[in-house]
């Protein structure tokens, strides 16, 4: 008699593993685990994380309320001053802002862990509204003024909640059919698993008092003249939409696309091993976005992929634990090149570049090339304001020209975001200028009030 084999576990398919590759980022922290952390804390006077927020959040109180077990509390001392302190908590680089800033740097200890510690807090109370629980901001009296938000991005969206807690009437008009600007569109698919960028605005909407009209771009489907002839105010919070070109040979072959686009299509797509990548990457730009590409090509199955830079090392915009990252994950990053032409018949096959060098602090060629294998291409070397739409609207250095209440060159229209120059273009910058904005308005709108008694 032939004894029977043990059957055994079958390989994981292709699909599998990519999903398994796009795993969480930053696993959450277990309740215990976050008390413990939360314990390390100071609670420093005059604490310098507070200061290193771009939205000011009370940081040490939060950490606090999370050691003694009030997780509500913590999570509306956060969202309070950031209503997307979701997606800050994991995506922006706290290292280089609030941890950064952590007192406990200046001795042999790490700093406290404040994105895992408020990623812990705010999906606790995420969770809770989503389940049935009343939802912790509320509508102050309604004032009858009404106002139009062009984008639903982090700085749209941002600015609807306050002033919906003002009181006022918030319509949003959308060009995509999703919300969420870059938080949904944008952001590497590993920060942002389960789909937390939906989860957050579906939070955020539950105030009430805000429609979103999905379809309607600015300048093509809606006018800025028209939007102010309808409501009291209008807020621009476009981003920017448009993706810098390389301006060089071959960059309309097939297999060039923007980086941006690339993220676009991964976020969108299920399942991911449906987006098609080539054998031999090649990224250009030296931000966090050509970061989020070039390790995600890689986690799609890219044989190689190297990511390449203009400038040194410490000139990059990706910060530390991005580049590190990238390089955990097999990815080649080259310094002091910039590409000059891109080669191919229909399709890339390779990429030239030159490499370059700092001639009193200007950079400059040095008329040496070299060539990399490429069957794809992504650009990530930033973006710039689409003009399309904004008529009448004075700019400066390529963003729009506001004051300090956030007010633009026409009456009643009022910006923020990375369409403006108010800080790096971050999302947390981004809800720090839409909730700072809708307080100007409201303000705005109050001493109108006053004026017509």
């Amino acid at each position: 008699m032939t004894a029977s084999r043990p059957n055994r576990p079958s390989s994981p398919s292709r699909a599998e593993k990519i999903d398994a590759a796009f795993r969480d980022l930053h696993p959450a922290l277990t309740s215990g685990a976050a008390v413990t952390e939360a314990s390390r804390c100071l609670y420093c006077y005059d604490a310098p994380c507070i200061r290193a927020c771009p939205t000011g959040i009370d940081i040490p109180t939060f950490i606090h309320q999370i050691r003694s077990g009030n997780l509500e509390g913590s999570a509306q001392t956060i969202l309070s001053e950031n209503i997307m302190g979701g997606t800050c908590a994991r995506a922006c680089p706290t290292e280089v802002l609030c941890e950064e800033a952590c007192v406990l740097n200046k001795g042999e200890d790490k700093p406290i862990q404040i994105g895992d510690l408020q990623r812990h807090a705010v999906d606790h109370l995420i969770e809770q509204t989503h389940a049935g629980a009343p939802h912790p901001f509320q509508r102050a009296a309604a004032t009858g003024r009404s106002i139009a938000v062009v984008g639903a991005g982090p700085a749209g969206l941002a600015f609807a909640h306050r002033a919906a807690m003002l009181g006022h009437d918030i319509t949003i008009y959308e060009s995509r059919l999703k919300p969420g600007g870059l938080n949904e569109y944008g952001l590497a698919e590993y920060k942002m698993v389960d789909d937390f960028a939906q989860r957050e605005v579906a939070f955020l909407l539950g105030i009430g008092g805000i429609k979103i009209r999905y379809g309607r771009a600015l300048g093509e489907d809606i006018q800025l003249e028209a939007l102010r002839q309808a409501y009291d105010v209008v807020f621009i919070g476009i981003g920017l939409g448009g993706a810098a070109r390389l301006a060089i040979a071959g960059e309309e072959l097939e297999g060039v696309e923007d980086a941006l686009s690339f993220i676009e299509t991964l976020r969108q797509t299920k399942p991911k091993s449906k987006v098609s990548v080539g054998r031999t990457v090649v990224v250009i730009g030296g931000g966090n976005t050509a970061i989020d590409a070039a390790i995600q090509a890689k986690k799609l199955g890219a044989e190689s992929v190297t990511l390449v830079y203009r400038r040194g090392e410490d000139a990059m915009s990706a910060t530390g634990f991005e580049r590190n990252l990238a390089r955990l994950n097999d990815v080649q990053i080259r310094l002091w090149s910039r590409p000059s032409a891109i080669e191919g018949n229909d399709r890339v096959e390779s990429i030239v570049f030159e490499k370059t060098t700092l001639n009193g602090g200007r950079l400059q060629g040095t008329g040496e090339v070299y060539r990399l294998p490429a069957d794809h291409v992504l650009k990530a070397i930033g973006q710039k304001l689409r003009p399309m739409g904004l008529d009448g609207l004075a700019a400066e250095n390529g963003k729009i020209q506001i004051g300090p209440d956030y007010r633009t060159s026409l009456d009643g229209v009022y910006a923020g975001g990375d369409c403006v120059s108010t800080g790096e273009d971050l999302t947390v910058q981004a809800v720090e200028d839409g909730k700072r904005a809708a307080e100007a308005v409201h303000q705005a709108l109050a001493a109108q009030s006053v004026e017509r008694v």
